[in-house]
């Protein structure tokens, strides 16, 4: 962020009185920045299999009071009573 700022600074403070097309590249290359960063931020691990999650085959996932967190393979955990 801190490139991006000192780009558009650096463009309309300096660089547009030796040269405009200059610092409106400048600018054009501050304005990409931080779409491209985010892009490239946000991209996805190769180990990551979220789309495989066993939970997703639930077949009763849509039915009222079913809690599609906790899915029915899993057993709940015995209490030991007083």
């Amino acid at each position: 962020m801190g490139v991006c700022l000192g780009l558009f600074v650096l463009a309309w403070g300096v660089v547009r009185f030796f040269s405009v097309g200059a610092a409106i590249g400048m600018c054009v290359v501050a304005m990409v920045i931080p779409p491209l960063a985010a892009v490239f931020a946000n991209k996805r691990d190769p180990e990551d299999d979220w789309w495989r999650d066993p939970r997703w085959d639930d077949p009763r996932w849509d039915q009222p009071g079913h809690d599609r967190d906790k899915p029915d393979h899993e057993r709940p955990e015995k209490r030991e009573g007083p």
